[in-house]
């Protein structure tokens, strides 16, 4: 089960990663988007196949993040995952949030044995920090 404190040091980041952010706003990768937006929380959308979303310039990969990015969530499906979460650690993210339904044993596992922050129960952002749809 996560703990407050996971949630608390997942927040505290100056910014954040949207991994499988979508301009499609019915999907969840634009959902979480606009959560950190509702919240003002400094948030990158990472999306190689757009320009921009939700008026914030899209980033290509993980590799592409700010420094300021040590926490990412994860809107991808479990085997895509799975093959980011190495190049999370490479780029020295150390909070990683994944979404319900992206969660991947795997990924879990690594994220473990590099000392990630990870949150990967079932636990929605949209639920913790509060999200209305408008």
């Amino acid at each position: 089960m996560v703990q407050q404190e996971q949630i608390e040091r997942f927040l505290a980041s100056d910014a954040f990663g949207v991994v499988g952010a979508s301009s499609n706003r019915h999907k969840f990768g634009n959902k979480v988007l606009r959560c950190y937006q509702q919240h003002e929380r400094r948030a990158f959308p990472v999306n190689p196949n757009e320009n921009q979303i939700e008026g914030i310039s899209c980033v290509a990969g993980i590799a592409d993040l700010p420094p300021e990015v040590k926490s990412i969530s994860m809107i991808t499906p479990p085997a895509v995952t799975a093959q980011l979460v190495p190049l999370a650690i490479e780029h020295g993210i150390e909070n990683i949030w994944m979404q319900p339904g992206a969660e991947s044993a795997e990924a879990v596992a690594l994220c473990q044995q590099h000392n990630i922050n990870v949150i990967a129960d079932g636990i929605c952002i949209l639920v913790v920090l509060g999200y209305h749809d408008h």
